[in-house]
């Protein structure tokens, strides 16, 4: 597989403690918008980031976003 999945064609916004997060980056993990090992076999691998507080953020749906993990509007051209 080349090209993620889109497991949905909107934003996701969390409101997430500071800490590390391992975000999914091929479109197959159960537990989007988090890795859970789906990508095994494959191309993709997660996108680790860290906050440094607590923050609400807008991560990515879609999977096409130029600012991994966060979203860009990518999922509005598709």
């Amino acid at each position: 597989m080349s090209e993620p999945l889109c497991p949905q064609k909107t934003p996701i916004k969390l409101d997430l403690e500071a800490g590390q997060y391992y975000w999914c980056s091929c479109g197959k993990s159960a537990k989007q918008p988090f890795c859970d090992g789906a990508h095994k076999g494959s191309d993709f691998s997660p996108l680790a980031f860290k906050l440094e507080e607590k923050k609400t953020v807008w991560l990515c749906g879609c999977k096409r976003t130029a600012k991994p993990p966060f979203c860009d509007g990518a999922h509005k051209a598709l």
